[in-house]
Parts: C-alpha cells; sequence; structure tokens
C-alpha cells in the first residue's frame, strides 16, 4: 500500500474512533425511552414527529407487542419492495432515461428488489446499461436508507424485549409470547 493509502486509512480509523462516543451518547438517548426529548434535534424534528405520529394514529406512549413489531417491520420492508418491483418494470415510461433502457426483466426486477431491501445490495447486472437514472435515485438508493433503519429498529426492539423480560410491560410479551409460540 502506498503512502497516500495509509494516510487515507488513519484518517477513517481517527473518524471512526472520533464519532463513536457521541454517536454512542445520541443512539442510547434516541433509543432509550427514559431518555426522550433529550437530544439536540428533537427541538427541530420533534414538532416532525409528532405531526407524523398524529397523521398515521401512533401513541409514541403506548408500546407495541411482538407480533405489532412484526408487522410494522415486515410492512415497512414490503411496501418499498413492492414499490421499487413496480418501478424496474415500469422503468421505460419513467422520466430521467435518456439511454431508453428497456423494461428490468421480472425476475431481475424481484432480486434486486429484494437485494436491496434486505441490505445485501446483490447486483446481478449492470447499472448504467440496466438501470436509468431515476430507478436508481428513486428506488435503489431510498433502500439504502431504509434498510438500515429497519435493522436498527428491529435490533431495538429485540433489545427492549430482552431487557423487559421480565417487567409488567407490554414490551415484556415480546419475549413471553415468542416463547409460546414454539
Amino acid at each position: 500500500m502506498t503512502a497516500s493509502g495509509w494516510l487515507q486509512l488513519a484518517l477513517i480509523l481517527l473518524g471512526v474512533i472520533a464519532i463513536t462516543k457521541p454517536l454512542g451518547i445520541y443512539l442510547v438517548r434516541v433509543l432509550d425511552p427514559e431518555h426522550e426529548g433529550t437530544t439536540f434535534l428533537d427541538r427541530f424534528l420533534g414538532p416532525v414527529e409528532r405531526s407524523i405520529y398524529r397523521l398515521i394514529g401512533i401513541d409514541p406512549k403506548h408500546e407495541q407487542t411482538w407480533s405489532r413489531y412484526a408487522i410494522s417491520m415486515i410492512l415497512f420492508t414490503a411496501i418499498p419492495t413492492l414499490f421499487t418491483y413496480v418501478l424496474l418494470r415500469l422503468q421505460p415510461h419513467l422520466p430521467l432515461n435518456p439511454q431508453g433502457l428497456a423494461t428490468v426483466r421480472p425476475d431481475l426486477a424481484f432480486n434486486t428488489a429484494v437485494s436491496f431491501s434486505t441490505n445485501t445490495n446483490w447486483q446481478s447486472y449492470g447499472g448504467e446499461s440496466t438501470m436509468s437514472y431515476f430507478s436508481q435515485m428513486v428506488s435503489l438508493v431510498v433502500h439504502n436508507f431504509i434498510s438500515p433503519c429497519v435493522g436498527i429498529a428491529t435490533a431495538a426492539a429485540l433489545v427492549r424485549g430482552i431487557a423487559r423480560s421480565s417487567g409488567a410491560t407490554s414490551c415484556a410479551r415480546l419475549y413471553t409470547c415468542s416463547c409460546q409460540l414454539r
């Protein structure tokens, strides 16, 4: 490796080390209900979050059961997956397709939609010769944001369920009910 490569590696490592503690503190404050409303972004994003909760009829103080968590995760993944599949199948009729790329084959559209939804991002095609700019921007980039969000939310739900397995809250049912399904 060249000196420039070593320098880049050192800068990346220093950057990761520098943000580890502040990012960890931020995540604890966001994911732990006891610290609710204590991040620096709450002043700006709190009203937006509360508006979205009101719009879709969610009470943020009401905890979910394991089945509600599962349904939420499946829907939050399935709807964008279906959207991506349809978008890839309709690609020739959508804007930002200056090369006039054809419709993506059904099997490839399904494979691409599922792989980006599951954050594997497996690509069995040449991006520039198969996907239009619009397809890449609107569907694939959206999945690069949504799929890690689903992973973080699922991990938070799992940790809460394990931490409260002996408690009296509805999150305790996450652990109890999953054991009863065996």
